[in-house]
């Protein structure tokens, strides 16, 4: 039978109506991808977590009852996008939080006053440990002899003599980029031949000349050199513009990583990018829908031109710098799990499409393994671990959970799978950290009511549960008595309630206080998802250092970092079985970790040095193949754990 092609018309709350044409039996998820739209669906469209509810108002779509959506629900009009397929002309209305990985994401945030006081920290760290300022770009200031009958000789070789004179080089020793050359010859006519040369000196005690500047210092201000940090997470994209003689942060951006629609994990996005064009739509997501507006939005607010971008770094995960950079990535989730490279060297602007300047370098971060990337090797560097004397943990929590041991002398890294439950997934009423999202909890003890931190403005009201916000909710429902060690309800009250199918749940918000009109209940299976993912956390940590012949005790500094470390209550995650029973002074938040490694790569050389050092030198735990990670996986799987020696009940 022919494909017929028909319209869906997707209406979203506050934005204008998509239209796009569609081919019969596509689901409603795959034509809002489509539309370059990111309906929520942290299953990546498996039927499993429900979150991709859209309303049908006209049209015809062929689709499945579903647990998720009740009778009356369905009855109306709602259904699943991703298991709904269009058979007609359609018109869907989809909710707001559709595009709040555009625009509402809780992202990296530094106009807090704790944000700001961690990065002068850095900034003072980098200094005092010479990681500052040898960047290899600087300014030089020339004043020319005109050109005359008797004196012809050309511009470029003018400007060489004239430079080689003032750095103490030969002319020989200086190139020229093609885009500094295209300009040289009105640069130097506008201003009576004096004018600012932006050069670089690379490795091999060459210089090259970037760009140029018209006017003596006197009529003209110097330009700006300015650089970008980039991280790139697989929920959410920050980026710093930077002040390279400075240190000055000039602007920052944040946003949703625009892959997000073709699935919430590395892995799903790694099989989309197997599918035909898949890499290249993957590529365009982060590159042009998400960094390059970054970069656009940034440079305007600073009032710099996108060229005066001389120097880029970016430190991301193992997955996320392959679809960056372009490069298949199908072979990170196939045994053995071996990435195409560990390190890139150094690229150019050009190379990326970015927008920056053609000739800029970039530097990506090394990764380790498949699933250690060079957040984590940025991050072990910022968190200055490795100048440490005494034993460290740093714990990086976002969409995977990864973790670094060690101090002056060694440093080992693993990762665990514990990132679904942390940003909504595999959580019934779980989302991200957007608008509505409750980020803390704290529950009468008596009363058994909840008191919520709302996401949002004044007056918001909640819409769901992100990571810190469940992992307080837990917390506080263990402390309460209301859950067991096994996760399950054990206390009969207005707020708890048993399903038809004997699954029971307690009641955070009733229908007509909460945003969705529909009552938010962390279920026991949700619970039971979320032990999971704590005890992933833990396991991986006992794992490790049981495999160097350490405990617990022995370590003395806790550093997180990370999409949800941010709004972390430590005691609560203690309490739950998540972090070590370790003192709440030993646990340090330290933000982006990776945003801030990458900040240090951008003003130091010697800095990017020292992070590929760091990566040669850092060992790689494969938890999968150790033989005593199941058993311990299995006793953290209990509120806190089946060792009770291990977590006080004072906690």
């Amino acid at each position: 039978m022919e494909a017929i092609t028909y319209t869906l018309t997707l209406k979203v709350e506050g934005a204008k109506d998509l239209m796009v044409p569609v081919v019969s039996g596509t689901s409603i998820l795959e034509g809002a991808k489509k539309a370059n739209l990111a309906i929520d669906a942290p299953c990546s469209g498996n039927g499993t977590c429900g979150k991709c509810r859209v309303h049908v108002l006209t049209g015809e779509v062929e689709s499945k009852e579903t647990r998720h959506i009740s009778p009356e629900e369905y009855s109306s009009g709602y259904r699943l996008a991703c298991s709904s397929t269009i058979c007609s002309d359609l018109t869907v209305s989809v909710p707001a939080s559709a595009l709040a990985y555009q625009t509402r994401m809780k992202v990296t945030d530094l106009s807090t006053s704790r944000e700001q006081g961690i990065f002068a920290a850095l900034q003072e760290e980098l200094r005092d440990r010479g990681f500052w300022g040898d960047h290899g770009l600087s300014l030089v200031r020339v004043q020319l002899q005109k050109p005359a009958l008797d004196d012809a000789m050309a511009d470029r070789e003018r400007l060489l003599w004239a430079m080689a004179e003032q750095i103490n080089s030969t002319s020989e020793s200086i190139h020229f980029s093609l885009h500094a050359l295209r300009k040289l010859p009105q640069v130097l006519r506008s201003a009576d031949f004096s004018g600012t040369a932006v050069l670089r000196q690379d490795a091999d005690q060459k210089y090259t000349v970037l760009d140029l500047f018209s006017g003596a210092e006197s009529e003209n201000p110097s330009p700006v050199l300015a650089g970008l940090a980039i991280d790139i997470g697989t929920t959410s994209v920050s980026i710093l513009l930077v002040n390279l003689q400075t240190g000055e942060l000039l602007a920052v951006g944040s946003a949703g990583n625009g892959q997000i629609r073709y699935g919430a994990d590395v892995i799903s996005r790694i099989i989309e990018s197997t599918r035909p064009g898949g890499l290249e739509r993957l590529h365009k997501a982060v590159t042009d829908e998400c960094i390059g507006l970054l970069i656009k939005q940034i440079c305007h607010t600073a009032g710099l031109p996108q060229e005066s971008m001389y120097r880029v770094v970016v430190a991301a995960n193992t997955t996320m710098t392959h679809l960056f950079l372009g490069v298949p990535a199908e072979h990170l989730r196939l045994e053995p799990y071996v990435p195409a490279f560990f390190t890139t060297g150094t690229l150019r602007g050009t190379d990326l499409g970015l927008g920056v300047h053609p000739d800029a370098e970039v530097e990506i971060a090394p990764s380790i393994g498949s699933y250690v990337g060079g957040d984590i090797t940025a991050g072990a560097f910022s968190s200055m671990i490795f100048k440490k004397e005494s034993l460290s943990l740093l714990i990086d929590l976002g969409t995977n959970g990864e973790l670094v041991f060690g101090n002056g002398e060694f440093l080992m890294a693993c990762a665990c799978s514990a990132g679904p439950a942390f940003e909504g997934g595999d959580i019934s009423c779980g989302m991200r950290a957007t608008d509505g999202a409750i980020e803390a909890c704290t529950i009468d003890q008596n009363t058994l009511e909840p008191t919520f931190k709302i996401i949002g403005p004044a007056g918001q009201k909640p819409l769901g549960l992100c990571g810190s916000g469940l992992i307080d909710t837990i917390g506080e429902l263990f402390r309460c008595g209301v859950i067991n060690a096994k996760g399950r309800i054990t206390h009969e009250g207005k707020r708890t309630f048993r399903d038809e199918w004997g699954i029971g749940g307690y009641i955070l918000a009733y229908a007509d206080q909460s945003e969705s009109g529909r009552d938010i209940v962390l279920t026991e299976t949700d619970i039971d998802n979320f032990i999971r993912a704590k005890g992933a956390i833990f396991s991986a940590i006992r794992t490790m250092l049981t495999m160097l012949d350490f405990s617990i005790d022995a370590v003395e500094a806790v550093y997180v970092s990370g999409g949800i470390g941010s709004g972390i209550n430590v005691k609560n995650a203690i309490r739950i079985g998540m972090f070590p029973n370790l003192p709440l002074e030993q646990y340090h938040y330290i933000g982006n970790s990776s945003l801030s490694g990458a900040y240090g790569m951008l003003m130091s050389r010697k800095a990017t040095e020292k992070v590929l050092e760091i990566g040669r030198g850092m060992t790689y735990l494969e938890l999968s193949s150790h033989p005593s990670y199941m058993d311990e996986f299995v006793a953290a799987c209990f509120i806190p754990h089946t060792d009770g020696a291990l977590f006080s009940l004072e906690t």
